[in-house]
């Protein structure tokens, strides 16, 4: 076992990915090291808890990593991340699953996880750490190894809605925005030491806004700084292209921005996204939609699905189908519905699970049906790309171009992280294939 060493595991979103490099950046800074698990002294276990499958998955690593090392008395674990906060039972679960942990830590603990190692590394054990205060995660300059070409930004913790089918709030929490001043700073640290793509990422990016500026503000002041990188803005409720359609559209029109859209519609029925709290309706949404492809036309969309919430009709699915038909997205998340703890949606009559099985590999279907033509605009496109790592085959590397496509482009002898000129000549549902020009 290597003295004064780390290893992180991080299960669900970009945030926690954020969390994660947060951690070991402090680590580090700290005269901690990165290591394998087997190595390791301490072992840092960052969780998920926004869908079940996830859960038992963590569940049953915790359980596992009990019974392989429970005999190392030098090794110690600390459970972070949002599935010990989604309800006030879960800690107890997560105790029992991994009875010799060293501590269990919230999502505000992150700068203090030095000071909970020296307090481990001094007998004490079980330790549970609740913070009362909200940090400002964009404060938190990351050092990343050499190579390194994505960096992560939070620009907020929480949100401001209520969905019934959602327990990460319980985690979370409320809105927390993050200073522009900080966040600008922040991305200017990680373009000097040589990143090129930037995910800016929250709980929903579209609530941003501390004091008068805006999403689309803090976005313009990014791009304005002198290095060439693309920049990913994550996820945005629905609601937001209806009353913000302005800042949407300002936003796209920016040179160093993807032209990637990632909203979880979640329902293509009226009906049931007023059952799952969501605040707007379809026609709304669709409106602004078809806008954004008319002036876009190369626009990435994402977007997500929830089969079988209670109370979801055939009907109601009928309309979900309609809608992926009519919009075609590029990126389709379905998710089967589970209840999930602490959630109103978890008391509601449930769908049988069968049917929600069987609604999910339709919706499937139908959504891989629509890709066998949706990438045929792109064909013959020319322009830059950004090389991320290499590809499938050798002599091939992978990148994303201004729409965030997967790209994998042929002969290539550039070094990763570079832009390179290149010519789509073939595409399938998923990728474009591309040569160099």
């Amino acid at each position: 076992m290597e003295k004064n060493s780390f290893y992180i595991e991080t299960y669900g979103c970009v945030s926690n990915k954020a969390d994660s490099n947060i951690i070991s950046s402090v680590l580090n800074k700290s005269g901690y090291t990165s290591s394998t698990i087997e190595e390791a002294e301490f072992v840092i276990i960052n969780t998920c808890a926004v869908k079940q499958q996830t859960e038992n998955k963590i569940k049953s690593r915790l359980s596992a990593l009990y019974n392989s090392f429970k005999n190392e008395t030098k090794k110690h674990f600390i459970i972070a991340g949002c599935l010990p906060h989604i309800e006030p039972k879960y800690l107890d679960i997560v105790k029992n699953l991994i009875p010799n942990f060293a501590a269990i830590i919230d999502l505000d603990n992150l700068d203090d996880v030095p000071l909970i190692f020296e307090e481990i590394k001094s007998g004490k054990t079980n330790l549970i750490y609740k913070s009362k205060d909200s940090i400002d995660k964009s404060n938190f300059l990351i050092d990343y190894p050499e190579g390194k070409i994505t960096g992560i930004i939070p620009i907020s913790e929480g949100c401001l809605g209520s969905c019934t089918y959602c327990c990460v709030k319980n985690a979370r929490g409320r809105l927390n925005c993050y200073n522009p001043i900080s966040i600008v700073e922040n991305v200017k640290h990680q373009l000097k030491q040589g990143i090129k793509q930037i995910y800016l990422t929250s709980q929903d990016c579209s609530t941003f806004q501390y004091k008068n500026t805006r999403l689309a503000d803090l976005v313009q002041e990014i791009v304005h700084l002198d290095y060439k990188f693309f920049l990913r803005i994550g996820m945005l409720n629905p609601r937001f292209i209806v009353d913000n359609f302005d800042q949407l559209f300002s936003m796209f029109n920016l040179d160093k921005v993807y032209q990637f859209l990632h909203i979880p519609i979640q329902s293509g029925s009226d009906t049931v996204l007023k059952q799952m709290n969501r605040p707007y309706i379809i026609t709304d949404i669709a409106e602004k939609l078809k806008t954004l492809r008319r002036e876009f036309p190369y626009l990435t969309l994402s977007t997500d699905i929830i089969c079988g919430f209670p109370g979801e009709t055939e009907d109601d699915f009928t309309k979900t189908i309609d809608l992926i038909r009519w919009l075609k997205p590029e990126i389709l998340n379905i998710s089967q519905f589970t209840p999930r703890p602490g959630t109103k949606a978890k008391n509601m009559k449930q769908v049988n699970s069968r049917v929600i099985k069987e609604r999910s590999i339709r919706l499937s279907k139908i959504f891989r049906e629509s890709l066998i033509t949706i990438n045929e605009k792109w064909k013959d496109w020319e322009g830059e790309v950004l090389l991320l790592h290499e590809g499938t085959t050798s002599n091939q590397a992978f990148g994303r171009n201004i729409a965030y496509k997967n790209i994998f482009i042929e002969n290539v002898k550039d070094s990763y992280g570079t832009f390179v000129n290149s010519r789509i000549y073939k595409v399938d549902g998923f990728n474009l294939f591309a040569k160099l020009i």
